[in-house]
């Protein structure tokens, strides 16, 4: 029944597999526990039907064999009452269906075994979804856990990037070399401004010495 052979699918599942394969596990665990449940409510309603169906192959079984019994009872008379023909067509009927009885028996037997295969797969899928539900706040808290985790390791690794990291270096060592040429110039108009008031000075003394030596000289 393509039925079990869903129902085999799905307890068979290993949980932590289908999330560790999903895009979204959270999505994934909701929506296995939707297809259990789905599947559980199948199984009981077929359960239900295969049941009722054991009952009724019974029922037709248990009216054969009355029937064998019956004609029996005829055949019997027939020969008590030295009918041999109304004794050969009733035992005719109690052949056809003791024939008839076989084969109920048969169905009622194979009938007993889709059941019990039914109730079992109920069994197992109930086990199942009570499993899931159980795991599934774990589940979903685990898979956070794993995301989270590797959004941290790419992270790292980012920050890990040796091209990355050059380019830093680059970007570093210019800013420095800006910073020293801004330096160097502000020294260097220093350096001017320097000397340009020491020449002043030395201009100054200049003409003090000149006007000391012309005193002297009386000039």
């Amino acid at each position: 029944m393509a039925l079990l052979e869903r129902v085999s699918t799905l307890v068979r599942a290993n949980l932590n597999d289908l999330i560790d394969k999903a895009e979204e596990p959270e999505k994934m665990i909701k929506q296995v526990i939707l297809d259990m449940q789905n599947q559980l409510l199948q199984v009981k309603t077929q359960v239900a039907i295969a049941i009722a169906d054991q009952h009724l192959l019974e029922k037709k079984q248990k009216e054969n064999e009355d029937k064998v019994a019956e004609w029996m009872r005829k055949a019997e008379l027939s020969v008590d009452k030295k009918q041999d023909d109304l004794a050969r067509a009733s035992l005719l009927r109690v052949e056809s269906y003791r024939e008839l009885s076989e084969n109920f028996t048969q169905q009622v037997s194979d009938q007993k075994a889709q059941v019990e295969n039914l109730k079992s797969a109920l069994r197992q899928l109930e086990q199942k979804l009570t499993e899931a539900q159980a795991k599934a706040d774990v589940l979903i808290a685990q898979s956070r856990r794993a995301r989270a985790v590797g959004k941290a390791s790419d992270a790292r690794l980012a920050s890990g990037d040796g091209s990355k990291t050059a380019a830093f270096d680059r970007m570093q060592r210019k800013v420095a070399h800006s910073e020293a040429v801004s330096q160097a110039k502000s020294e260097i108009a220093g350096d001017n401004l320097d000397d340009r008031l020491a020449a002043l000075e030395k201009e100054d003394r200049i003409e003090q010495l000149l006007a000391e030596l012309k005193q002297k000289r009386g000039a």
